[in-house]
């Protein structure tokens, strides 16, 4: 059916603000906080390792477990005859629940272009947030302790927290077009470290009552978060009676096909809301396939590229309220809280390199300068004094040139990727591409993970500063 000319065509620059309704701002917040609330329970690991360490390598049993039999199943903490071997053991959680959730992704990716969005995300919400009750309340409850147990519970919590990245960047694509989509991308993808510092937050307030109880009110939490996306959360506009993106744009695929997604002509390239009529289902379109995916401009090089910055961020992710305890000898409470620093920097970091490659009408030049600068930050982080507030200084910057490409790459970029002119016939690639990048970069993660413990036991925590240096550089 042909569209008025004026109404087919508007502005760019005007269609963020000019389309933008009360369902955009529902659905942002939804999103944002069902992953925040992923992000928090996977924090809370972090934050207790110390309590979990001791835990598992008691000075002497605790006299008030219950009489289970058999003995040593049930009432044996002592999974561990000295620490350092429980400091390993915790890394290796760490890099089974990143291989799952890379695995994970690969396959949420594909199921979320295939079924439900809010289903696929409300599932694993919900699910893990139980594998977690499970993993860090339950056990404890009970004083059951399994090596074996710990691990099938990770490698299953992982799965499901990966239906949560594709499904998020694939509604947030649907909703928000090319259009200031890396400032709209880059303040949306603080979800990651808002997540972060609630789940510190929480863990630092009942830290104190045992470490079992920050499991319990952060799966409490996501959970209930679960719930409340199942009922509240659109998926799409056209669920609302609103035109979809993109969907007038195929009458000029042809003139735009040879057009790069992030080159010189990026400013030209631009995804125009326009007001028209719901296309017949007839012509709804299908979902990509995996291997037509990876085959994409920059799929593959930004999954690479993510591999090796993920790797670094995830680090100071799981590792960074350890190192401030183990190193500097501070109090584990005091740690998780100023390790927030790290993520208030990933926040600022996300937003303003969104917003000044939307000024650039380029991603790639603002990813190479922050990650040139990430190279001196590390440098100077790893030299950083026994001084809380010099050390929070340093890490708000580090995260801000870490933290910030990192943000970029795994939501606007990956949304662009997508959206590229070769399957804007087909929308359904948004979580497909999603998987693929924040799956390759979880596969870096998880290696890296093991190899931080490996080198810290080994050589020492600068060595892990200059590996971390290799990575960025690379």
């Amino acid at each position: 059916m042909a569209v008025p000319g004026s109404l087919r065509r508007q502005p760019a620059n005007r269609g963020l603000v000019s389309h933008c309704t009360h369902h955009h701002i529902v659905v942002f917040l939804l999103t944002f906080f069902s992953y925040s609330l992923l992000h928090a329970s996977r924090k809370t690991f972090s934050n207790v390792k110390v309590s979990i360490s001791r835990q598992w390598t008691p000075s002497c049993q605790n006299s008030t477990a219950p009489e289970l039999l058999p003995y040593e199943l049930w009432n044996s903490s002592h999974l561990f005859p000295k620490p350092e071997e429980a400091t390993l053991f915790l890394g290796t959680l760490d890099t089974i629940f990143l291989f799952s959730y890379a695995v994970g992704l690969f396959v949420s990716g594909i199921v979320g272009d295939r079924l439900n969005l809010r289903w696929v995300l409300s599932f694993g919400m919900c699910s893990s947030a139980l594998v977690v009750f499970f993993f860090g309340t339950l056990t404890e409850w009970l004083h059951f302790y399994n090596k074996w147990f710990y691990c099938c519970l990770w490698v299953v919590n992982g799965l499901l927290q990966s239906t949560g990245w594709p499904c998020v960047v694939a509604v947030m694509g649907n909703w928000f077009g090319k259009a200031g989509r890396g400032f709209v991308f880059g303040l949306w993808s603080a979800c990651a470290s808002v997540g972060n510092i609630l789940g510190a937050f929480l863990a630092s307030c009942v830290l104190k009552y045992g470490y079992e109880y920050a499991f319990l009110v952060t799966a409490s939490v996501q959970f209930a978060g679960g719930v409340i996306v199942f009922f509240g959360l659109l998926t799409s506009p056209k669920e609302v009676g609103l035109p979809e993106l993109g969907a007038d744009e195929e009458v000029s695929v042809e003139e735009d096909a040879n057009r790069p997604l992030m080159g010189s002509d990026d400013a030209d390239d631009d995804e125009r809301n326009y007001s028209i009529q719901a296309t017949d289902n007839d012509n709804q379109p299908k979902a990509i396939g995996f291997f037509q995916a990876c085959c994409l401009p920059g799929v593959v090089l930004y999954s690479l590229a993510y591999a090796c910055l993920k790797l670094v961020n995830y680090s100071f992710f799981f590792w960074l309220p350890f190192y401030l305890s183990n190193n500097f000898r501070w109090k584990e409470a005091e740690a998780d809280q100023l390790s927030i620093w790290y993520d208030v920097g990933g926040i600022i970091g996300g937003t303003i390199q969104g917003l000044i490659s939307d000024v650039l009408q380029k991603r790639a030049p603002v990813l190479a300068v922050s990650l040139l600068f990430a190279v001196g930050s590390l440098f100077g982080y790893s030299r950083s004094p026994n001084s809380k507030p010099i050390n929070a200084v340093i890490m708000t910057i580090t995260g801000f040139f870490i933290g910030g490409p990192s943000n970029m790459i795994s939501s606007a970029i990956s949304a662009d990727l997508g959206r590229q002119d070769v399957v804007r016939g087909s929308s359904e690639a948004l979580a497909t591409v999603t998987g693929i990048v924040d799956g390759s970069g979880s596969i870096g993660a998880a290696v890296g993970q093991y190899l931080v413990s490996l080198i810290q036991e080994n050589l020492g925590w600068i060595w892990v500063f200059y590996f971390f240096i290799l990575m960025v550089r690379s």
